[in-house]
C-alpha cells in the first residue's frame, strides 16, 4: 500500500511534455526529460522515459484494479491475492525459472496493490529489455496455477492479512472505513474483509474469472524509464504484447450516499499510545480541478511543524508524539485524515478541542501568504531533488496514470497547483471538513469511542 503522503502533491513538483513521437523539451520542467506516449490497437499504453542512466531501466505495468473493484459479496482481497500470483509463474516459465531469468539479466521484481490500483515493477540491465518485455508479457497472458498453488497462496494471503491486524493502527483504518463507507468498495481495505480471505482457499473459479476480467491490454500502461528510446519500447511492445486480446468487463463502482451526520469507529487497545484521527469525505480526483490541488496544499500546511498548533501541542505542551493530516488522491470520493497520536489518554478531549479550532479557523481565516508561497517552493523542490533514477521517476509518474490513464495529468496538475491561493484553502476546508462528513476514529482502552465531534 501507498505511504500516508498525498499523491497529487507529488504530481505537482514534475513538469513533462508528453508527445506521441517528438521530444519537445521544454524550459520549466522540474524534471527535464520528454514522455512519449503510444496507445496501442488492443487498448495497451506504452509511455517511455528517456534517462541518462547508462545500462539501467526501470519496467513498470500500472494496472487500473485495486480493492475498488471487487464489487461481488463474498469476494474481496483478489486485487491484492494476484499480486502475490502473478509470481506463482507460467508453462513456458516456473517460479523459479523466473527468479533464474531475473537473476541472470541482473533485475530485481516486485508489486504492490492499493485501492485503485496494482504496479508491478522491475529495474536492471537495459541491454535485456527485451528478455523484460518477454517475461512480463509472458505472465500478463499465460499465467497459469493449479487448485493447490491457489490454496497456497490464499494460504500465505491470510497470514500477511493476520500479521498486519495484529498493527492496531492497521486495524483502526480497516474499522475506520468500514463504518465510513456504506455502499462504495472503498470500504473494505486492499486486504478485504477478513471473512473473505478465510474463503478465499474454495474461490478457485472466482479467480480465474477475475483474472480474465482485469488482466486485459485496456486496464494496463507499460512504462518504461531510463536508457532506452520509444521506437524500441514500442516496437517490442508490439511484439510481446501485440497479441494480448482486449476485454469487455467494466466494473459498476457503487455510488456512496452522502453521509449526514458523524460517525465513529473505536479500536478498544489500551496498551499503545491513544490515537485520535477525523476522517473527512474528501472528493474524487479530478487533474484540473482547484479544488483537488487546494486540499493537498491544505493538507501539508495546515498541521505543519510550523503550525501553532504542532508548536502547542508538540514541542511546549507535549500532549501528543506526532499531529498529522494527509488526503489520498483516488479515483471516487475518500477520506480526508486529521489526527494526532497521544501521550495520555486522558488528553484526548483537549487535543479534539484543538484540531477543532484549527479546522475552524483553516476556514475563516486566509493562511500567510508567504507560508503558502515558502509550502510550495519546499514540496516543488525536495521533491525534484529526488527525482535521480530510474525507478524514482517511475514511481513518480505511475499516480497520474492510475488515476486517469494518462501521464499528462502532471502537466495539468503543475499547472493547477500553481493556482492555489489562500481563499481557496479557506473554500475547500469550509466545504469538506465539516461535521456531516467525519468518522471520528480513536484507539484507547476505552470500551467504545471516548469523544464525540
Amino acid at each position: 500500500m501507498l505511504k500516508k503522503v498525498s499523491i497529487v502533491v507529488c504530481l505537482l513538483l514534475v513538469s513533462v511534455v508528453i508527445n506521441a513521437g517528438q521530444n519537445t523539451a521544454t524550459s520549466n520542467k522540474i524534471l527535464p526529460y520528454a514522455i512519449f506516449q503510444k496507445k496501442m490497437a488492443n487498448g495497451l499504453n506504452v509511455v517511455t522515459i528517456p534517462y541518462d542512466s547508462p545500462g539501467i531501466a526501470a519496467f513498470y505495468i500500472i494496472v487500473r484494479v485495486g480493492s475498488r473493484d471487487e464489487i461481488e459479496p463474498g469476494k474481496t482481497g483478489f486485487a491484492h491475492f494476484f499480486e502475490h500470483m502473478m509470481f506463482r509463474g507460467t508453462k513456458k516459465y516456473s517460479k523459479e525459472a523466473y527468479g533464474d531469468e531475473l537473476k541472470a539479466i541482473g533485475a530485481s521484481a516486485n508489486a504492490n496493490t492499493w485501492l485503485d490500483r496494482t504496479v508491478y515493477h522491475m529495474t536492471g540491465n537495459a541491454l535485456m529489455l527485451d528478455k523484460m518485455f518477454e517475461l512480463e508479457a509472458d505472465r500478463f497472458m499465460n499465467l497459469s496455477y493449479s487448485v493447490q498453488d491457489f490454496k497456497t497462496e490464499a494460504g500465505a494471503v491470510k497470514g500477511e492479512y493476520t500479521k498486519n491486524a495484529a498493527d492496531p493502527n492497521t486495524k483502526l483504518n480497516e474499522i475506520t472505513n468500514d463504518v465510513a463507507f456504506t455502499t462504495h468498495t472503498y470500504k473494505h481495505t486492499t486486504m478485504g474483509f477478513f471473512e473473505d480471505v478465510v474463503d478465499m482457499p474454495n474461490q478457485y473459479e472466482y479467480s480465474l474469472q477475475f483474472f480474465d476480467r482485469f488482466y486485459r491490454p485496456e486496464y494496463c500502461t507499460i512504462l518504461v524509464v531510463g536508457d532506452a528510446k520509444p521506437e524500441q519500447v514500442n516496437a517490442l511492445a508490439e511484439k510481446y504484447f501485440g497479441m494480448w486480446k482486449t476485454g469487455n468487463y467494466k466494473s459498476a463502482i457503487p455510488t456512496e450516499p452522502k453521509q449526514t451526520a458523524p460517525l465513529y469507529a473505536h479500536l478498544k487497545n489500551g496498551s499503545v499510545p491513544p490515537v485520535l484521527s477525523f476522517n473527512y469525505k474528501g472528493p474524487a480526483f479530478v487533474d484540473n480541478s482547484i479544488e483537488s490541488a487546494s486540499l493537498d496544499v491544505l493538507t501539508d500546511i495546515m498541521f505543519s511543524e510550523k503550525s501553532p498548533v504542532y508548536k502547542k501541542l508538540v514541542t511546549n505542551e507535549r500532549k501528543v508524539r506526532s499531529i498529522y493530516s494527509y488526503k489520498f488522491d483516488t479515483r471516487d470520493p475518500y477520506l480526508i485524515t486529521i489526527g494526532a497520536t497521544l501521550v495520555k489518554a486522558e488528553d484526548m478531549e483537549y487535543v479534539k478541542k484543538e484540531i477543532q479550532k484549527t479546522i475552524e479557523q483553516a476556514a475563516k481565516q486566509p493562511f500567510d501568504e508567504q507560508l503558502l508561497k515558502e509550502t510550495k517552493s519546499r514540496i516543488r523542490y525536495s521533491f525534484a531533488m529526488r527525482m535521480d533514477s530510474p525507478s524514482r521517476i517511475a514511481e513518480a509518474l505511475t499516480g497520474p496514470i492510475w488515476l486517469t490513464g494518462d501521464p499528462e495529468t502532471l502537466n495539468r496538475n503543475f499547472a493547477m497547483y500553481e493556482k492555489v491561493t489562500t481563499t481557496d484553502l479557506m473554500a475547500v476546508a469550509k466545504k469538506y471538513l465539516v461535521k456531516e462528513g467525519v468518522t471520528v476514529s480513536t484507539i484507547s482502552g476505552d470500551e467504545k469511542s471516548p469523544v464525540t465531534y
